[in-house]
């Protein structure tokens, strides 16, 4: 940061974005008062007290987890209201053996269980780095509704967009060393962003406008020695020195795989399950060719260890796992090994950041031709000096993106994503998602996060206990749509056995109580469906006019060409058919416009 300012109001509710390496989290140490900044002043006001839940928390190995968060708490529990407070917390986020020993649990748990302490722990100023990371979407949905209704200072860094959207109302973004402030929840930031860009580029272009006469001016040469002539000459240099807007660098990748059989995976009939814990009952599935298939569930239902069994890492109990003979499975895995005995996964703290790469490949065949791995890397936004660092200097987000580039420099042609969104920064969520519009390969994915399933996949396994996976249709908007519809239609079944025994009630003299019971078990137990868009729906309803107005043009352009061609009869059918194809299109597209212009009145009516 350079020169940077930032006021935080009470009761603000903040969200921090930046690209990986910009100073997120060292700003929210900052503010923490965990680290000191090298100029300029951090004041806080009188008896003001922060909470912080840092990336990595790190806790007693020999604590017992509910100590852990009394201690959070001050403490002091004298009625034991901080324990059973803290223990229905743990609950919710999937932690249930209170007593188990901090240093037995899994990083994904200690996350989870840093998070329970910070929010217990009297503030007034809360400060969350990646909150939702290790989070299913179950408990993301919950920490969502609670950081809603949270009536102090929060401040956090997160790449969950839709988290984003719902609870905070400002936008700070870190960007060339520069703090930008935003009123606005994400979609709102989005477009603000845009016009401080165009802003920017507009001021540029009449700084350069303007220096091009100062320079045909000062070429001239001036032939005398006013005052008047010394302070334009100064002007003229104060806008020469003037820096010129920077914008971020954007991770170009082009599509990288290999060709694809016709076996691709097919999983036939296999189970696993861990003593008396069945994760994966009798599932079968055949991976086709453009798969897009996300895999959902709450922590530990084993969804990774699925993911293991497809890269031959685990073996199923039962059941058979074919892979074809073409195949080339990429596994970007949820954790960066820094242990050698993980062999591809291992990440050597000491290593150069191009080794890294260049032990995978010295070239890649993409669609550009062949790429060089530091090429490749500086599409993955490494600088020259970075790529000769070593990987110890990189920030945890900086060593997933490269992490990811590993994979994609093997060029796979079954990519599987296991919680891409960890410490990647919505730049590069946003480049690796346009990435897999055009891959060729099967994409297999674990995510958690919602915004992510909904742009990338187009089927669901959802794991739903005992071992059963069920499929859902589309991304994870329609799947949620979906349970919801069950929900409620299973909602409505009971309360119809309900009205229905009530009613019987009545017939046997007891009319009067009847009727008011049938009308409390249909007020209870029957809602409407709140209506929202799918993600390809909101696509869609933000560019149909264009693609109308489009498709207008180029129909008045045919017109154009057949008034020009009247004599050439060939040319003529030519330009009818392609005028029939454009009103086909044109057609259907207005069909779509009302569609989605009533489907958006109807929600912005609920």
């Amino acid at each position: 940061m350079d020169d940077a300012s930032l006021y935080l109001e009470e009761g603000e509710k903040v969200g921090i974005i930046g690209i990986n390496g910009t100073g997120k989290s060292t700003l929210l140490k900052i503010i923490a008062g965990l680290e000191e900044p090298d100029a300029g002043k951090v004041i806080l006001a009188n008896n003001h007290v922060v909470s912080y839940l840092p990336q990595t928390p790190q806790f007693d190995p020999e604590e017992t987890v509910i100590n852990s968060v009394v201690k959070a708490c001050g403490g002091h529990d004298e009625y034991g209201s901080h324990e059973s407070d803290a223990k229905t917390m743990l609950t919710k986020l999937g932690i249930t053996d209170f007593d188990q020993k901090c240093g037995e649990l899994s990083g994904g748990q200690k996350k989870r269980l840093a998070l329970v302490a910070v929010l217990m722990a009297p503030c007034d100023i809360l400060v969350l780095d990646e909150p939702t990371n290790h989070l299913d979407s179950e408990m993301s949905e919950w920490l969502e509704e609670y950081l809603r209704a949270f009536r102090k200072t929060l401040v956090m860094v997160t790449h969950d967009r839709y988290f984003l959207d719902s609870v905070c109302r400002r936008i700070v973004e870190i960007d060339k060393g520069h703090i930008y402030s935003y009123d606005a929840n994400y979609s709102g930031f989005l477009s603000l962003k845009a016009q401080r860009e165009q802003s920017m580029l507009a001021s540029e272009r009449k700084r350069q406008s303007i220096l091009r006469k100062e320079i045909a001016w000062i070429q001239r040469g001036a032939r005398a020695r006013s005052t008047k002539q010394k302070a334009h000459i100064q002007r003229y240099e104060a806008l020469r020195d003037m820096d010129a807007p920077e914008f971020d660098g954007q991770v170009e990748i082009s599509s990288v795989s290999s060709r694809l059989g016709k076996t691709i995976v097919e999983l036939k009939a296999i189970s696993k399950a861990y003593g008396d814990k069945v994760l994966i009952k009798d599932f079968t599935y055949l991976f086709l060719k453009g798969d897009r298939i996300g895999f959902v569930g709450p922590n530990g239902c084993g969804k990774t260890t699925l993911m293991k069994m497809i890269d031959s890492r685990v073996r199923p109990d039962a059941g058979e796992i074919v892979i074809g003979q073409t195949v080339k499975i990429g596994y970007y895995t949820q954790e960066i090994e820094e242990n050698e005995a993980a062999g591809v996964a291992y990440m050597n703290p000491n290593d150069k950041v191009i080794d890294y790469i260049r032990n995978v490949a010295e070239y890649v065949r993409t669609e550009d031709g062949q790429v060089s791995a530091s090429a490749m890397l500086e599409r993955f936004l490494f600088t020259a000096d970075q790529q000769y660092s070593p990987i110890a200097k990189l920030s945890g987000g900086e060593k997933r993106r490269l992490n990811l580039l590993r994979v994609l420099m093997g060029a796979p042609n079954v990519l599987i994503l296991d919680e891409p969104t960890n410490d990647l920064d919505i730049k590069t969520l946003q480049i690796l998602e346009d990435y897999l519009d055009n891959y060729q390969g099967v994409v297999i994915t674990v995510s958690h996060d919602r915004y992510f399933l909904d742009r990338v996949v187009r089927r669901i396994f959802a794991f739903e206990g005992d071992g059963v996976l069920r499929q859902y249709e589309g991304g994870y908007t329609d799947y949620e749509n979906r349970k919801q519809e069950e929900g409620t239609a299973s909602e409505d079944a009971e309360a119809t056995h309900r009205s229905d025994r009530v009613d019987k009630a009545g017939r046997d003299g007891n009319a009067g109580t009847a009727t008011t019971a049938s009308t409390n078990a249909k007020t209870t137990w029957t809602h409407e469906k709140k209506l929202k868009f799918t993600y390809n729906e909101q696509k869609e309803y933000d560019t149909i006019d264009e693609v109308i107005a489009k498709l207008e043009q180029e129909i008045a352009d045919i017109d154009t060409d057949m008034a020009k061609n009247a004599t050439n009869s060939a040319k003529l059918i030519e330009l009818s058919q392609l005028k029939e194809q454009k009103e086909n299109d044109l057609e259907h597209k207005m069909e779509r416009w009302v569609y989605l212009n009533e489907l958006a009145e109807r929600i912005a009516a609920q």
